[in-house]
This record gives C-alpha cells, structure tokens and sequence, in this order.
C-alpha cells in the first residue's frame, strides 16, 4: 500500500501540517474577524464571562494548533532541505514568528487576562497587569493575521507558483523582505496597531504586505 511508502509518509506528515495549520490560522481568524469586534459591543458581564469561558477553550486549540504546525513543518523543512526554495523560506519565517508570538507573547498575556477575570468573578479586584496584558496580546496577534496572508501566499507559490519567483529571485532581495518582517516583528513586540486596528485595516494591510515583499522578491 502506497500510504506506507516514503512518499505514504510524506503527505501523512503534510496533512497533518494542513489539519493544524487550518485549525490554528482558522481560530486566529476568529479571534481578530469576530471575537475582538464582539467584546467592542458587548455589555461588560457578556465580554467577562466570555473571557472566562469561552476564550480560554479557543486559545487551547489556538496555541497547540500553533505548536504542532510548527513541529510538523519543521520536520518537513528536515527532509526536505535539499528543495527548499526562496519562497518557502520566507513562509517558514513567517510561520516561525507566528509561532513565537503565540507562545512567548500571545499565550501568556491572556493567562493574566484571564486569571484578572476569574478573579473580579469571585469577588477580588481586578489584576493590575491585565491592563497591560491586553494590548499586548492584541497588537501580537493582528501582526500575526497581518503575516498570515503573505505566509499563506508564499508557502503556496513554493509548490505551484515558484518556478518564476525562484529564478528571478536574489540573496539581495531576500535579505531585504527578511529585513522588512523583522521590522513589523519589532512592531509587534514595542510599537502600536496603527492601521491594524480594524478588521478592513489588517486586511489591507496583509494584501498590501504581501504585494511588497512579492514586488521586492521579483524585481531586484
């Protein structure tokens, strides 16, 4: 049976790459499209018990869907290093960034979030932290929806649109689109939303992204 071949193995690591990929980038969706406009609108005892309740269900599937994407592209990139491409390599750092925000900036900025709101629930005052907490959590997760439209687009041409990307492309150019995430990386870590701050303004923002470092990776 061909699923217990070499070439078996390979999709079975690459479904499960997509299985958790779609179940991290799908709830990171939903966190930045639906979630964080209803807690705009909703009554303050809706916003907390949901805090309570119901995000920290989503962010379990959020942050492990984000750790097993990981894991299962790192050992894809392991034995497949020999065909690693320019674009591929830009989504895998992409990726990796996205990875890192969740888990060193995202995740434990929403424990004190949360654990604020367990708190006020039974009676205490609210954490002094969490006020803090919150923006940083929120700015670290719109830089990742801002990356999620280049990775998902570069990590794509790596398999159906490369062969010109890759002929075109030059060390030059790479080093300039890696010099242009770190930058919005930094953003993420000390800096503001700006125009992440809506829905239609992170959106643009990643098309926008996206159409720069292709333009970058192309003409130079």
């Amino acid at each position: 049976m061909e699923i217990f071949t070499i070439y078996g193995l390979d999709y079975i690591v690459r479904w499960a790459h997509f299985l958790a990929g779609i179940t991290w980038i799908g709830l990171l969706y939903y966190f930045n499209f639906v979630q964080t406009e209803y807690f705009k609108e909703a009554e303050d005892a809706h916003r907390a018990g949901a805090i309570r309740t119901l995000v920290p269900r989503a962010l379990w599937w959020f942050r492990w869907g984000a750790m097993f994407t990981f894991l299962t592209g790192v050992l894809l990139l392991a034995y497949r290093h020999q065909i690693i491409s320019f674009d591929i390599t830009i989504g895998a750092v992409l990726g990796t960034l996205m990875f890192l925000n969740v888990w060193l900036i995202i995740w434990p900025n929403q424990k004190i979030v949360i654990a604020s709101a367990n708190q006020v629930a039974e009676g205490g005052e609210a954490l002094p932290e969490a006020a803090g907490a919150a923006p940083k959590a929120a700015l670290a997760s719109r830089t990742n929806t801002l990356f999620s439209l280049p990775m998902l687009f570069f990590m794509g041409s790596s398999a159906h649109f490369s062969h010109g990307l890759v002929l075109s492309a030059s060390p030059v150019a790479l080093v300039i689109v890696m010099l242009i995430i770190l930058a919005l990386e930094g953003n993420a870590i000390a800096g503001k939303q700006g125009p992440l701050t809506t829905v239609r303004g992170v959106i643009g923002s990643g098309v926008g992204l996206t159409v720069v470092l292709y333009g970058v990776m192309v003409c130079l």
